[in-house]
């Protein structure tokens, strides 16, 4: 097992509020870290997996059941498949708030992440804290593990990336496409046909990175517009596809509208590709897209909550990959898939028109050194660790 960092953001929100949901995609590791944060707690936590029929029947009548377990804390996994709980949580929070007892009552897991948040924001506001849970991370790796270049041809799944073959990885992520589209998927209620969702799901895998244009994409699948934005933001939904916005502020120039798509696992991605091996990623045409997504990726989830992303490009050919928005101005950060990175006129330009205060070129070298006086060439996982700082 991979330990991951965020089970220290759990642990100290479990500290500070009554309840904490996590939310990720299946199979990302959440219940692996709820279980490690019940280890050697005393008295034993309640863990209650709401896909089972037995542990759903056991929350018949959900406020009787866990009031017998006031001093205890509650692990409920698949917390969507029982919106109705979140009120009756908010009732049993306020009892133990007024018999003295305030904080780290109720850990929620849970896979969808919008209607997740609609359903316990206005229950549970002022009582819960929400923490996303992502892949692992290339700053999680350990030395003697898997290395930068298996994560990417992989993804971060645990499973996928830990398999013992390229090949049972993507074994394992071909089957993961399928559980969703077949059973995880209807189970949530949409009713979307399961080889329509898989086409648009590759076909944005083939467009990794690229500007989101729905009659494009509806012409392709012919369906209507309406259509291919809700298959959109059911991916979204399930955190397994990410919308970058543009910079929308104002610099006097034309600015690109559309936000960029990205599959958020660079080896679901690959799977749904069909690209098992490190040499047919390097031969395809998605390679460099599916670098910067994974580059993306990684920063978003390293970054401090606060720093808002967005990429930036004009009319006139000023571009950047990723700006974060930060107390201590804008970070402008390129991606680069050569060892040999350098500045662009458009990011010279870009850089420019936001007045950015650091610029970056993320490469898969292991040296950071400067390209200019404002420039920097780095490897991921030291950008990663100076975002995570907060620096």
């Amino acid at each position: 097992m991979i330990p991951r960092r965020v089970a220290e953001t759990v642990a100290a929100r479990l500290a500070q509020l009554p309840a904490v949901t996590l939310l990720g995609p299946r199979q990302v590791g959440k219940t692996t870290l709820a279980r490690s944060l019940m280890g050697g707690r005393t008295p034993p936590p309640i863990y209650l997996d709401l896909e089972q029929p037995e542990d759903r029947a056991r929350l018949t009548d959900p406020a009787l059941f866990l009031r017998g377990y006031a001093d205890r804390l509650v692990v409920l996994d698949e917390v969507q498949r029982v919106p109705d709980l979140f009120e009756v949580l908010r009732g049993l929070i306020d009892e133990r708030r007024r018999a003295g007892s305030r904080n780290g009552h109720f850990l929620l897991l849970g896979s969808a992440s919008l209607d997740l948040l609609r359903q316990s924001a206005e229950s549970l506001a002022g009582r819960i804290a929400y923490v996303e849970m992502t892949g692992i991370l290339a700053t999680e790796l350990p030395s003697t593990g898997p290395d930068l270049d298996r994560l990417w041809l992989r993804g971060g799944f645990p499973d996928s990336l830990l398999a013992p073959t390229d090949g049972d990885s993507l074994s394992w992520r071909k089957d993961f496409v399928r559980t969703y589209l077949e059973r995880d998927i209807p189970a949530l209620g949409p009713r979307v046909p399961a080889e329509t969702l898989r086409r648009f799901w590759t076909m944005l895998a083939h467009a990794q990175g690229g500007l989101w244009n729905a009659a494009r994409l509806a012409s392709g699948l012919a369906v209507s517009g309406q259509s291919i934005a809700r298959y959109l933001d059911l991916l979204v939904d399930l955190l397994l596809v990410r919308t970058l916005r543009p910079w929308s502020g104002n610099v006097g120039k034309r600015l690109v509208k559309a936000p960029k798509v990205y599959l958020r696992d660079s080896g679901i991605a690959h799977a749904l590709l069909d690209l098992g091996t490190r040499e047919q990623l390097l031969g395809h045409p998605v390679v460099g897209e599916s670098w910067e997504g994974l580059v993306i990726e990684q920063l978003i989830a390293s970054a401090p909550p606060e720093w808002t992303a967005w990429f930036y490009r004009s009319s006139g050919g000023a571009e950047i990959d990723l700006v974060f928005e930060t107390p201590k101005g804008r970070r402008a950060i390129e991606i680069k898939r050569t060892l040999t990175p350098s500045i662009s006129k458009g990011f010279k330009l870009a850089c420019a028109d936001l007045e950015a205060a650091s610029r970056h070129i993320v490469y898969p070298g292991a040296v950071r050194y400067p390209l200019d006086a404002e420039t920097e060439a780095i490897p991921l996982a030291d950008l990663m660790a100076a975002v995570a700082d907060g620096g």
